[in-house]
């Protein structure tokens, strides 16, 4: 099967769940289908306008309430949708993932994976988190900052923080809420997760990559094996051989693009002939967080830059790219002034051959973006 590029590019914008028309009111369910269709949000600690994990959601369905998704993630245990985890970086996934991710976690309790610092608990220092472990059976849930002075950020974690770091890769414990600053508190799985998830056995490790690769399949809709492999930080000789086996089950078809190394299209891909509408997108949005792909499917090059030193900046701090139809057409530099009630749109550059349409499309998705953070006013750069 052949494919052209417009044809694979609004394959994938479909697939991501964009370019459809947004409900009048979001409620749990939507956000459930929405992340279900994704698969993950990716977790970042920065908000500059809001943190990661809420965007994906705006940027498809529009303005919704942030407690429903913060329910489902760090909620009572009978309401638990979600579960914290390392999979395309530290991630929000639902909780039917968690028996596909146990091998992961084995590995991780085996010190084969992990920074080189934390495996040490998997080995030599082991009898340190174990002991640590007990305490939060024995005590409750626990968060580094219970646990005595020190600095828990990612750059300098404590010694207690980097024990429950590693209690978390290797799943003997997993978040229980997040407190203000965003603090992670820990607890045992069997206490967060509902019991008919909990209880679940792993899954043999070439049955849960088949479940992950042909979930990145359905969230991508159309992509490379690197592609596949990056949605779930896989290695490509598992993703290999996974994807290998969902095309003998008819369940991944190969398709070629002019221009791409070899694809599958997922069976259930649509593919539409037009998409319409436009979003901001997060930094960390699945459409884009694979910059190569962004480069093969929209000619975006897209770079975050929190970490440039601002005279040497291109775009700014906090870019959002901004999808009209199935292009990426302008570049948003945002921050929200949440004291002064202000949406901050510090520059907006438009991609060559961006429509005419683009500025009027792009301040009607700023003014749905104030109104979800319930700012009332969109401060433009002037001129």
């Amino acid at each position: 099967m052949s494919l052209s590029p417009s044809e694979a590019r609004r394959i994938a914008v479909r697939a991501q769940g964009l370019g459809r028309e947004r409900p009048a009111r979001v409620d749990a369910g939507h956000l459930r289908r929405n992340l279900d269709r994704l698969a993950l949000h990716q977790i970042d600690s920065v908000n500059v306008v809001a943190r990661a994990h809420y965007l994906p959601a705006f940027s498809r369905l529009g303005p919704y309430e942030t407690t429903l998704l913060d329910r489902d993630a760090w909620g009572r245990r009978s309401e638990r949708r979600l579960f914290e985890y390392w999979a395309h970086e530290a991630s929000l996934l639902p909780v039917d993932l968690w028996p596909a991710l146990r091998w992961r976690m084995a590995r991780a309790d085996r010190g084969e994976i992990g920074y080189d610092r934390l495996r040490l608990f998997a080995t030599e220092r082991r009898a340190e988190a174990m002991a640590l472990l007990a305490r939060i059976h024995d005590e409750g849930p626990l968060a580094a900052s219970d646990l005595g002075t020190g600095r828990t950020g990612w750059w300098e974690w404590s010694e207690p923080k980097r024990q429950l770091e590693w209690l978390f890769w290797a799943g003997h414990v997993t978040t229980r809420t997040r407190r203000r600053g965003f603090e992670r508190v820990y607890d045992l799985p069997e206490r967060v997760l509902p019991a008919a998830v909990a209880d679940r056995s792993a899954l043999p490790e070439d049955e849960a990559h088949r479940v992950l690769v042909e979930r990145s399949a359905r969230a991508l809709g159309i992509a490379t094996v690197g592609e596949l492999r990056d949605y779930f930080r896989l290695t490509l000789p598992e993703t290999r051989q996974a994807a290998a086996q969902l095309v003998e089950a008819g369940t991944l078809l190969p398709v070629a693009v002019p221009g791409w190394p070899q694809a599958f299209l997922h069976r259930d891909a649509a593919r539409p002939r037009r998409i319409a509408g436009g979003a901001l997108l997060a930094p960390f949005d699945p459409l884009v967080w694979e910059r190569s792909r962004a480069e093969r499917l929209f000619g975006f090059r897209y770079r975050i830059e929190i970490y440039v030193p601002a005279p040497l900046r291109q775009h700014g701090y906090y870019v959002l790219p901004f999808l009209l139809g199935d292009r990426l057409v302008a570049r948003v530099d945002l921050k929200s002034d949440r004291q002064g009630g202000r949406l901050l749109v510090h520059a907006v550059q438009l991609e060559p051959g961006a429509p005419e349409e683009t500025r009027e499309a792009l301040r009607l998705e700023l003014g749905e973006m104030a109104r979800w953070q319930g700012l009332a006013e969109v401060a433009m750069p002037a001129g």
